[in-house]
């Protein structure tokens, strides 16, 4: 299929860029870095359910150029290949926090997670990870069933647990299903502009089904149905920033609003008329923010 030309493509291009592989875990693990490689702030960004490192790329487009970002794949997605044994909630952890401490910088590397990313990253500090600061973009706050889009969710779970009845092949083929994949993008994107439009869909037709096994994909999908943010707030004592959309179809603002009064050290920034994928409709926002509050002593 003809490539859609990104519009943070030419910013993208301007970064100096490293790819590499590393065994995190047990698990052989892909990662990409942006800028320069000796820079005094490095951020490790992690993506959400389905997706890969391309998904945060136009956030990273737009930070400074001082500061060193890395984007691994999850296990199971992308590039990297599975967890050896299950893919839970604290596997998932376990392998941030070793990524980070073979990637990072002791303990001066900022963390970043998107959607269920947010959760993985929440559980690794939870678990012993020491970050400087969190940022959280469109964090999975409360339980997905409880969002607005509750009824979309219960779908969500049908169609994994068809996908995993099925016999494999016929499974896999579902999972894959560029129909659904369309679905959901066009649920998710709120932009009115076309090519943005065009550029989001092009994005989840080429990666969102970029996983390796099904055995992946499901776990993955019954770990983040199972657990959100939420859940580790008492260990979230850092200095947080929580980035949100007042459109976001999986957990609304009233939400965010009171789970970041749950929070000791955390601010709230709301983008309006947009939903989930702050990433791709509002990066140069989210990326400003990010590195103001990376500035902030």
């Amino acid at each position: 299929m003809p490539k859609v030309t990104s519009p943070f493509a030419q910013r993208l291009d301007s970064l100096e860029q490293r790819d590499a592989r590393i065994r995190v875990d047990g698990v052989d693990t892909a990662y990409w870095e942006y800028g320069p490689e000796e820079a005094e702030t490095t951020v490790v960004l992690v993506h959400g359910f389905r997706g890969d490192h391309h998904g945060l790329e136009p956030i990273v487009a737009f930070m400074p150029e001082r500061v060193k970002c890395i984007i691994p794949d999850l296990p199971g997605f992308g590039e990297s290949g599975d967890f050896p044994l299950e893919a839970s909630i604290g596997a998932y952890a376990s392998w941030l926090t070793a990524f980070v401490s073979q990637v990072g910088r002791s303990n001066n590397t900022v963390v970043v997670g998107h959607s269920f990313g947010s959760i993985v990253v929440s559980a690794a500090i939870a678990g012993g990870l020491t970050p400087p600061k969190l940022v959280l973009i469109n964090p999975i706050a409360a339980n997905a069933l409880t969002g607005p889009r509750a009824f979309m969710t219960k779908l969500a779970i049908f169609y994994y647990q068809l996908a995993e009845r099925l016999p494999e092949r016929m499974g896999f083929a579902l999972l894959r299903n560029r129909a659904i994949v369309r679905v959901m993008s066009v649920t998710m994107a709120k932009t009115k502009q076309a090519s943005l439009r065009a550029f989001i869909h092009d994005q989840h037709d080429r990666y969102f089904s970029h996983f390796g096994t099904r055995k992946a994909v499901m776990q993955a999908f019954e770990t983040s149905v199972s657990h959100d943010v939420s859940q580790f707030a008492t260990s979230l004592t850092l200095p947080t920033l929580l980035l949100v959309a007042d459109k976001d179809d999986i957990t609304d603002l009233p939400t965010q609003q009171a789970f970041a009064q749950t929070l000791p050290d955390a601010r709230l920034e709301v983008i309006d008329n947009v939903g989930h994928l702050i990433h791709y409709e509002a990066p140069e926002w989210a990326a400003e923010r990010i590195a103001a509050f990376i500035r902030e002593n």
